[in-house]
């Protein structure tokens, strides 16, 4: 192959639209854009969304819901995922770091989902009543 005998493959170059040189091109007179109107002129812009003045469909719907940023921020783990990890110290770094929460999480509880058999101090971090009591059963202390 030669520089100087490549060529595009078939079909895939064609000849620019030229619109506006007389009625035999099929573009002439009004050149593709209608009689009248905005579309038609030069310069004719409306933002995304404009309905020609009518209330657009956004305004017109009523507002609902939000994302709660206690979601993005709180996290939480079973008192399985404790057994699972198998240390006896526990706080927010650590299960960062075992990839159990998000690095986003500022705030950690543990509730009571599965069993846990072993002793384990939680520090910096939060549980429900039942969690609480599990963790105590076995031994356990939150700090």
């Amino acid at each position: 192959m030669q520089l100087n005998t490549i060529k595009p493959a078939a079909g895939a170059k064609h000849a620019k639209r030229r619109v506006g040189r007389g009625m035999g091109s099929g573009l002439g007179k009004t050149a593709g854009r209608g009689h009248n109107g905005q579309h038609s002129r030069a310069g004719g812009y409306h933002k995304v969304g404009f309905e020609g003045g009518q209330m657009p469909l956004q305004r017109r719907l009523p507002k609902r819901g939000f994302k709660s940023k206690t979601l993005k921020y709180n996290g939480e783990i079973t008192l399985a995922d404790l057994q699972r990890l198998g240390l006896d110290e526990v706080d927010l770094l650590t299960l960062k770091a075992a990839g159990l929460v998000g690095e986003l999480i500022k705030h950690v509880k543990v509730i009571k989902s599965g069993e846990l058999s072993r002793k384990v101090a939680l520090k910096g971090l939060g549980a429900t009543a039942g969690a609480k009591a599990a963790i105590e059963a076995a031994g356990g202390s939150l700090a």
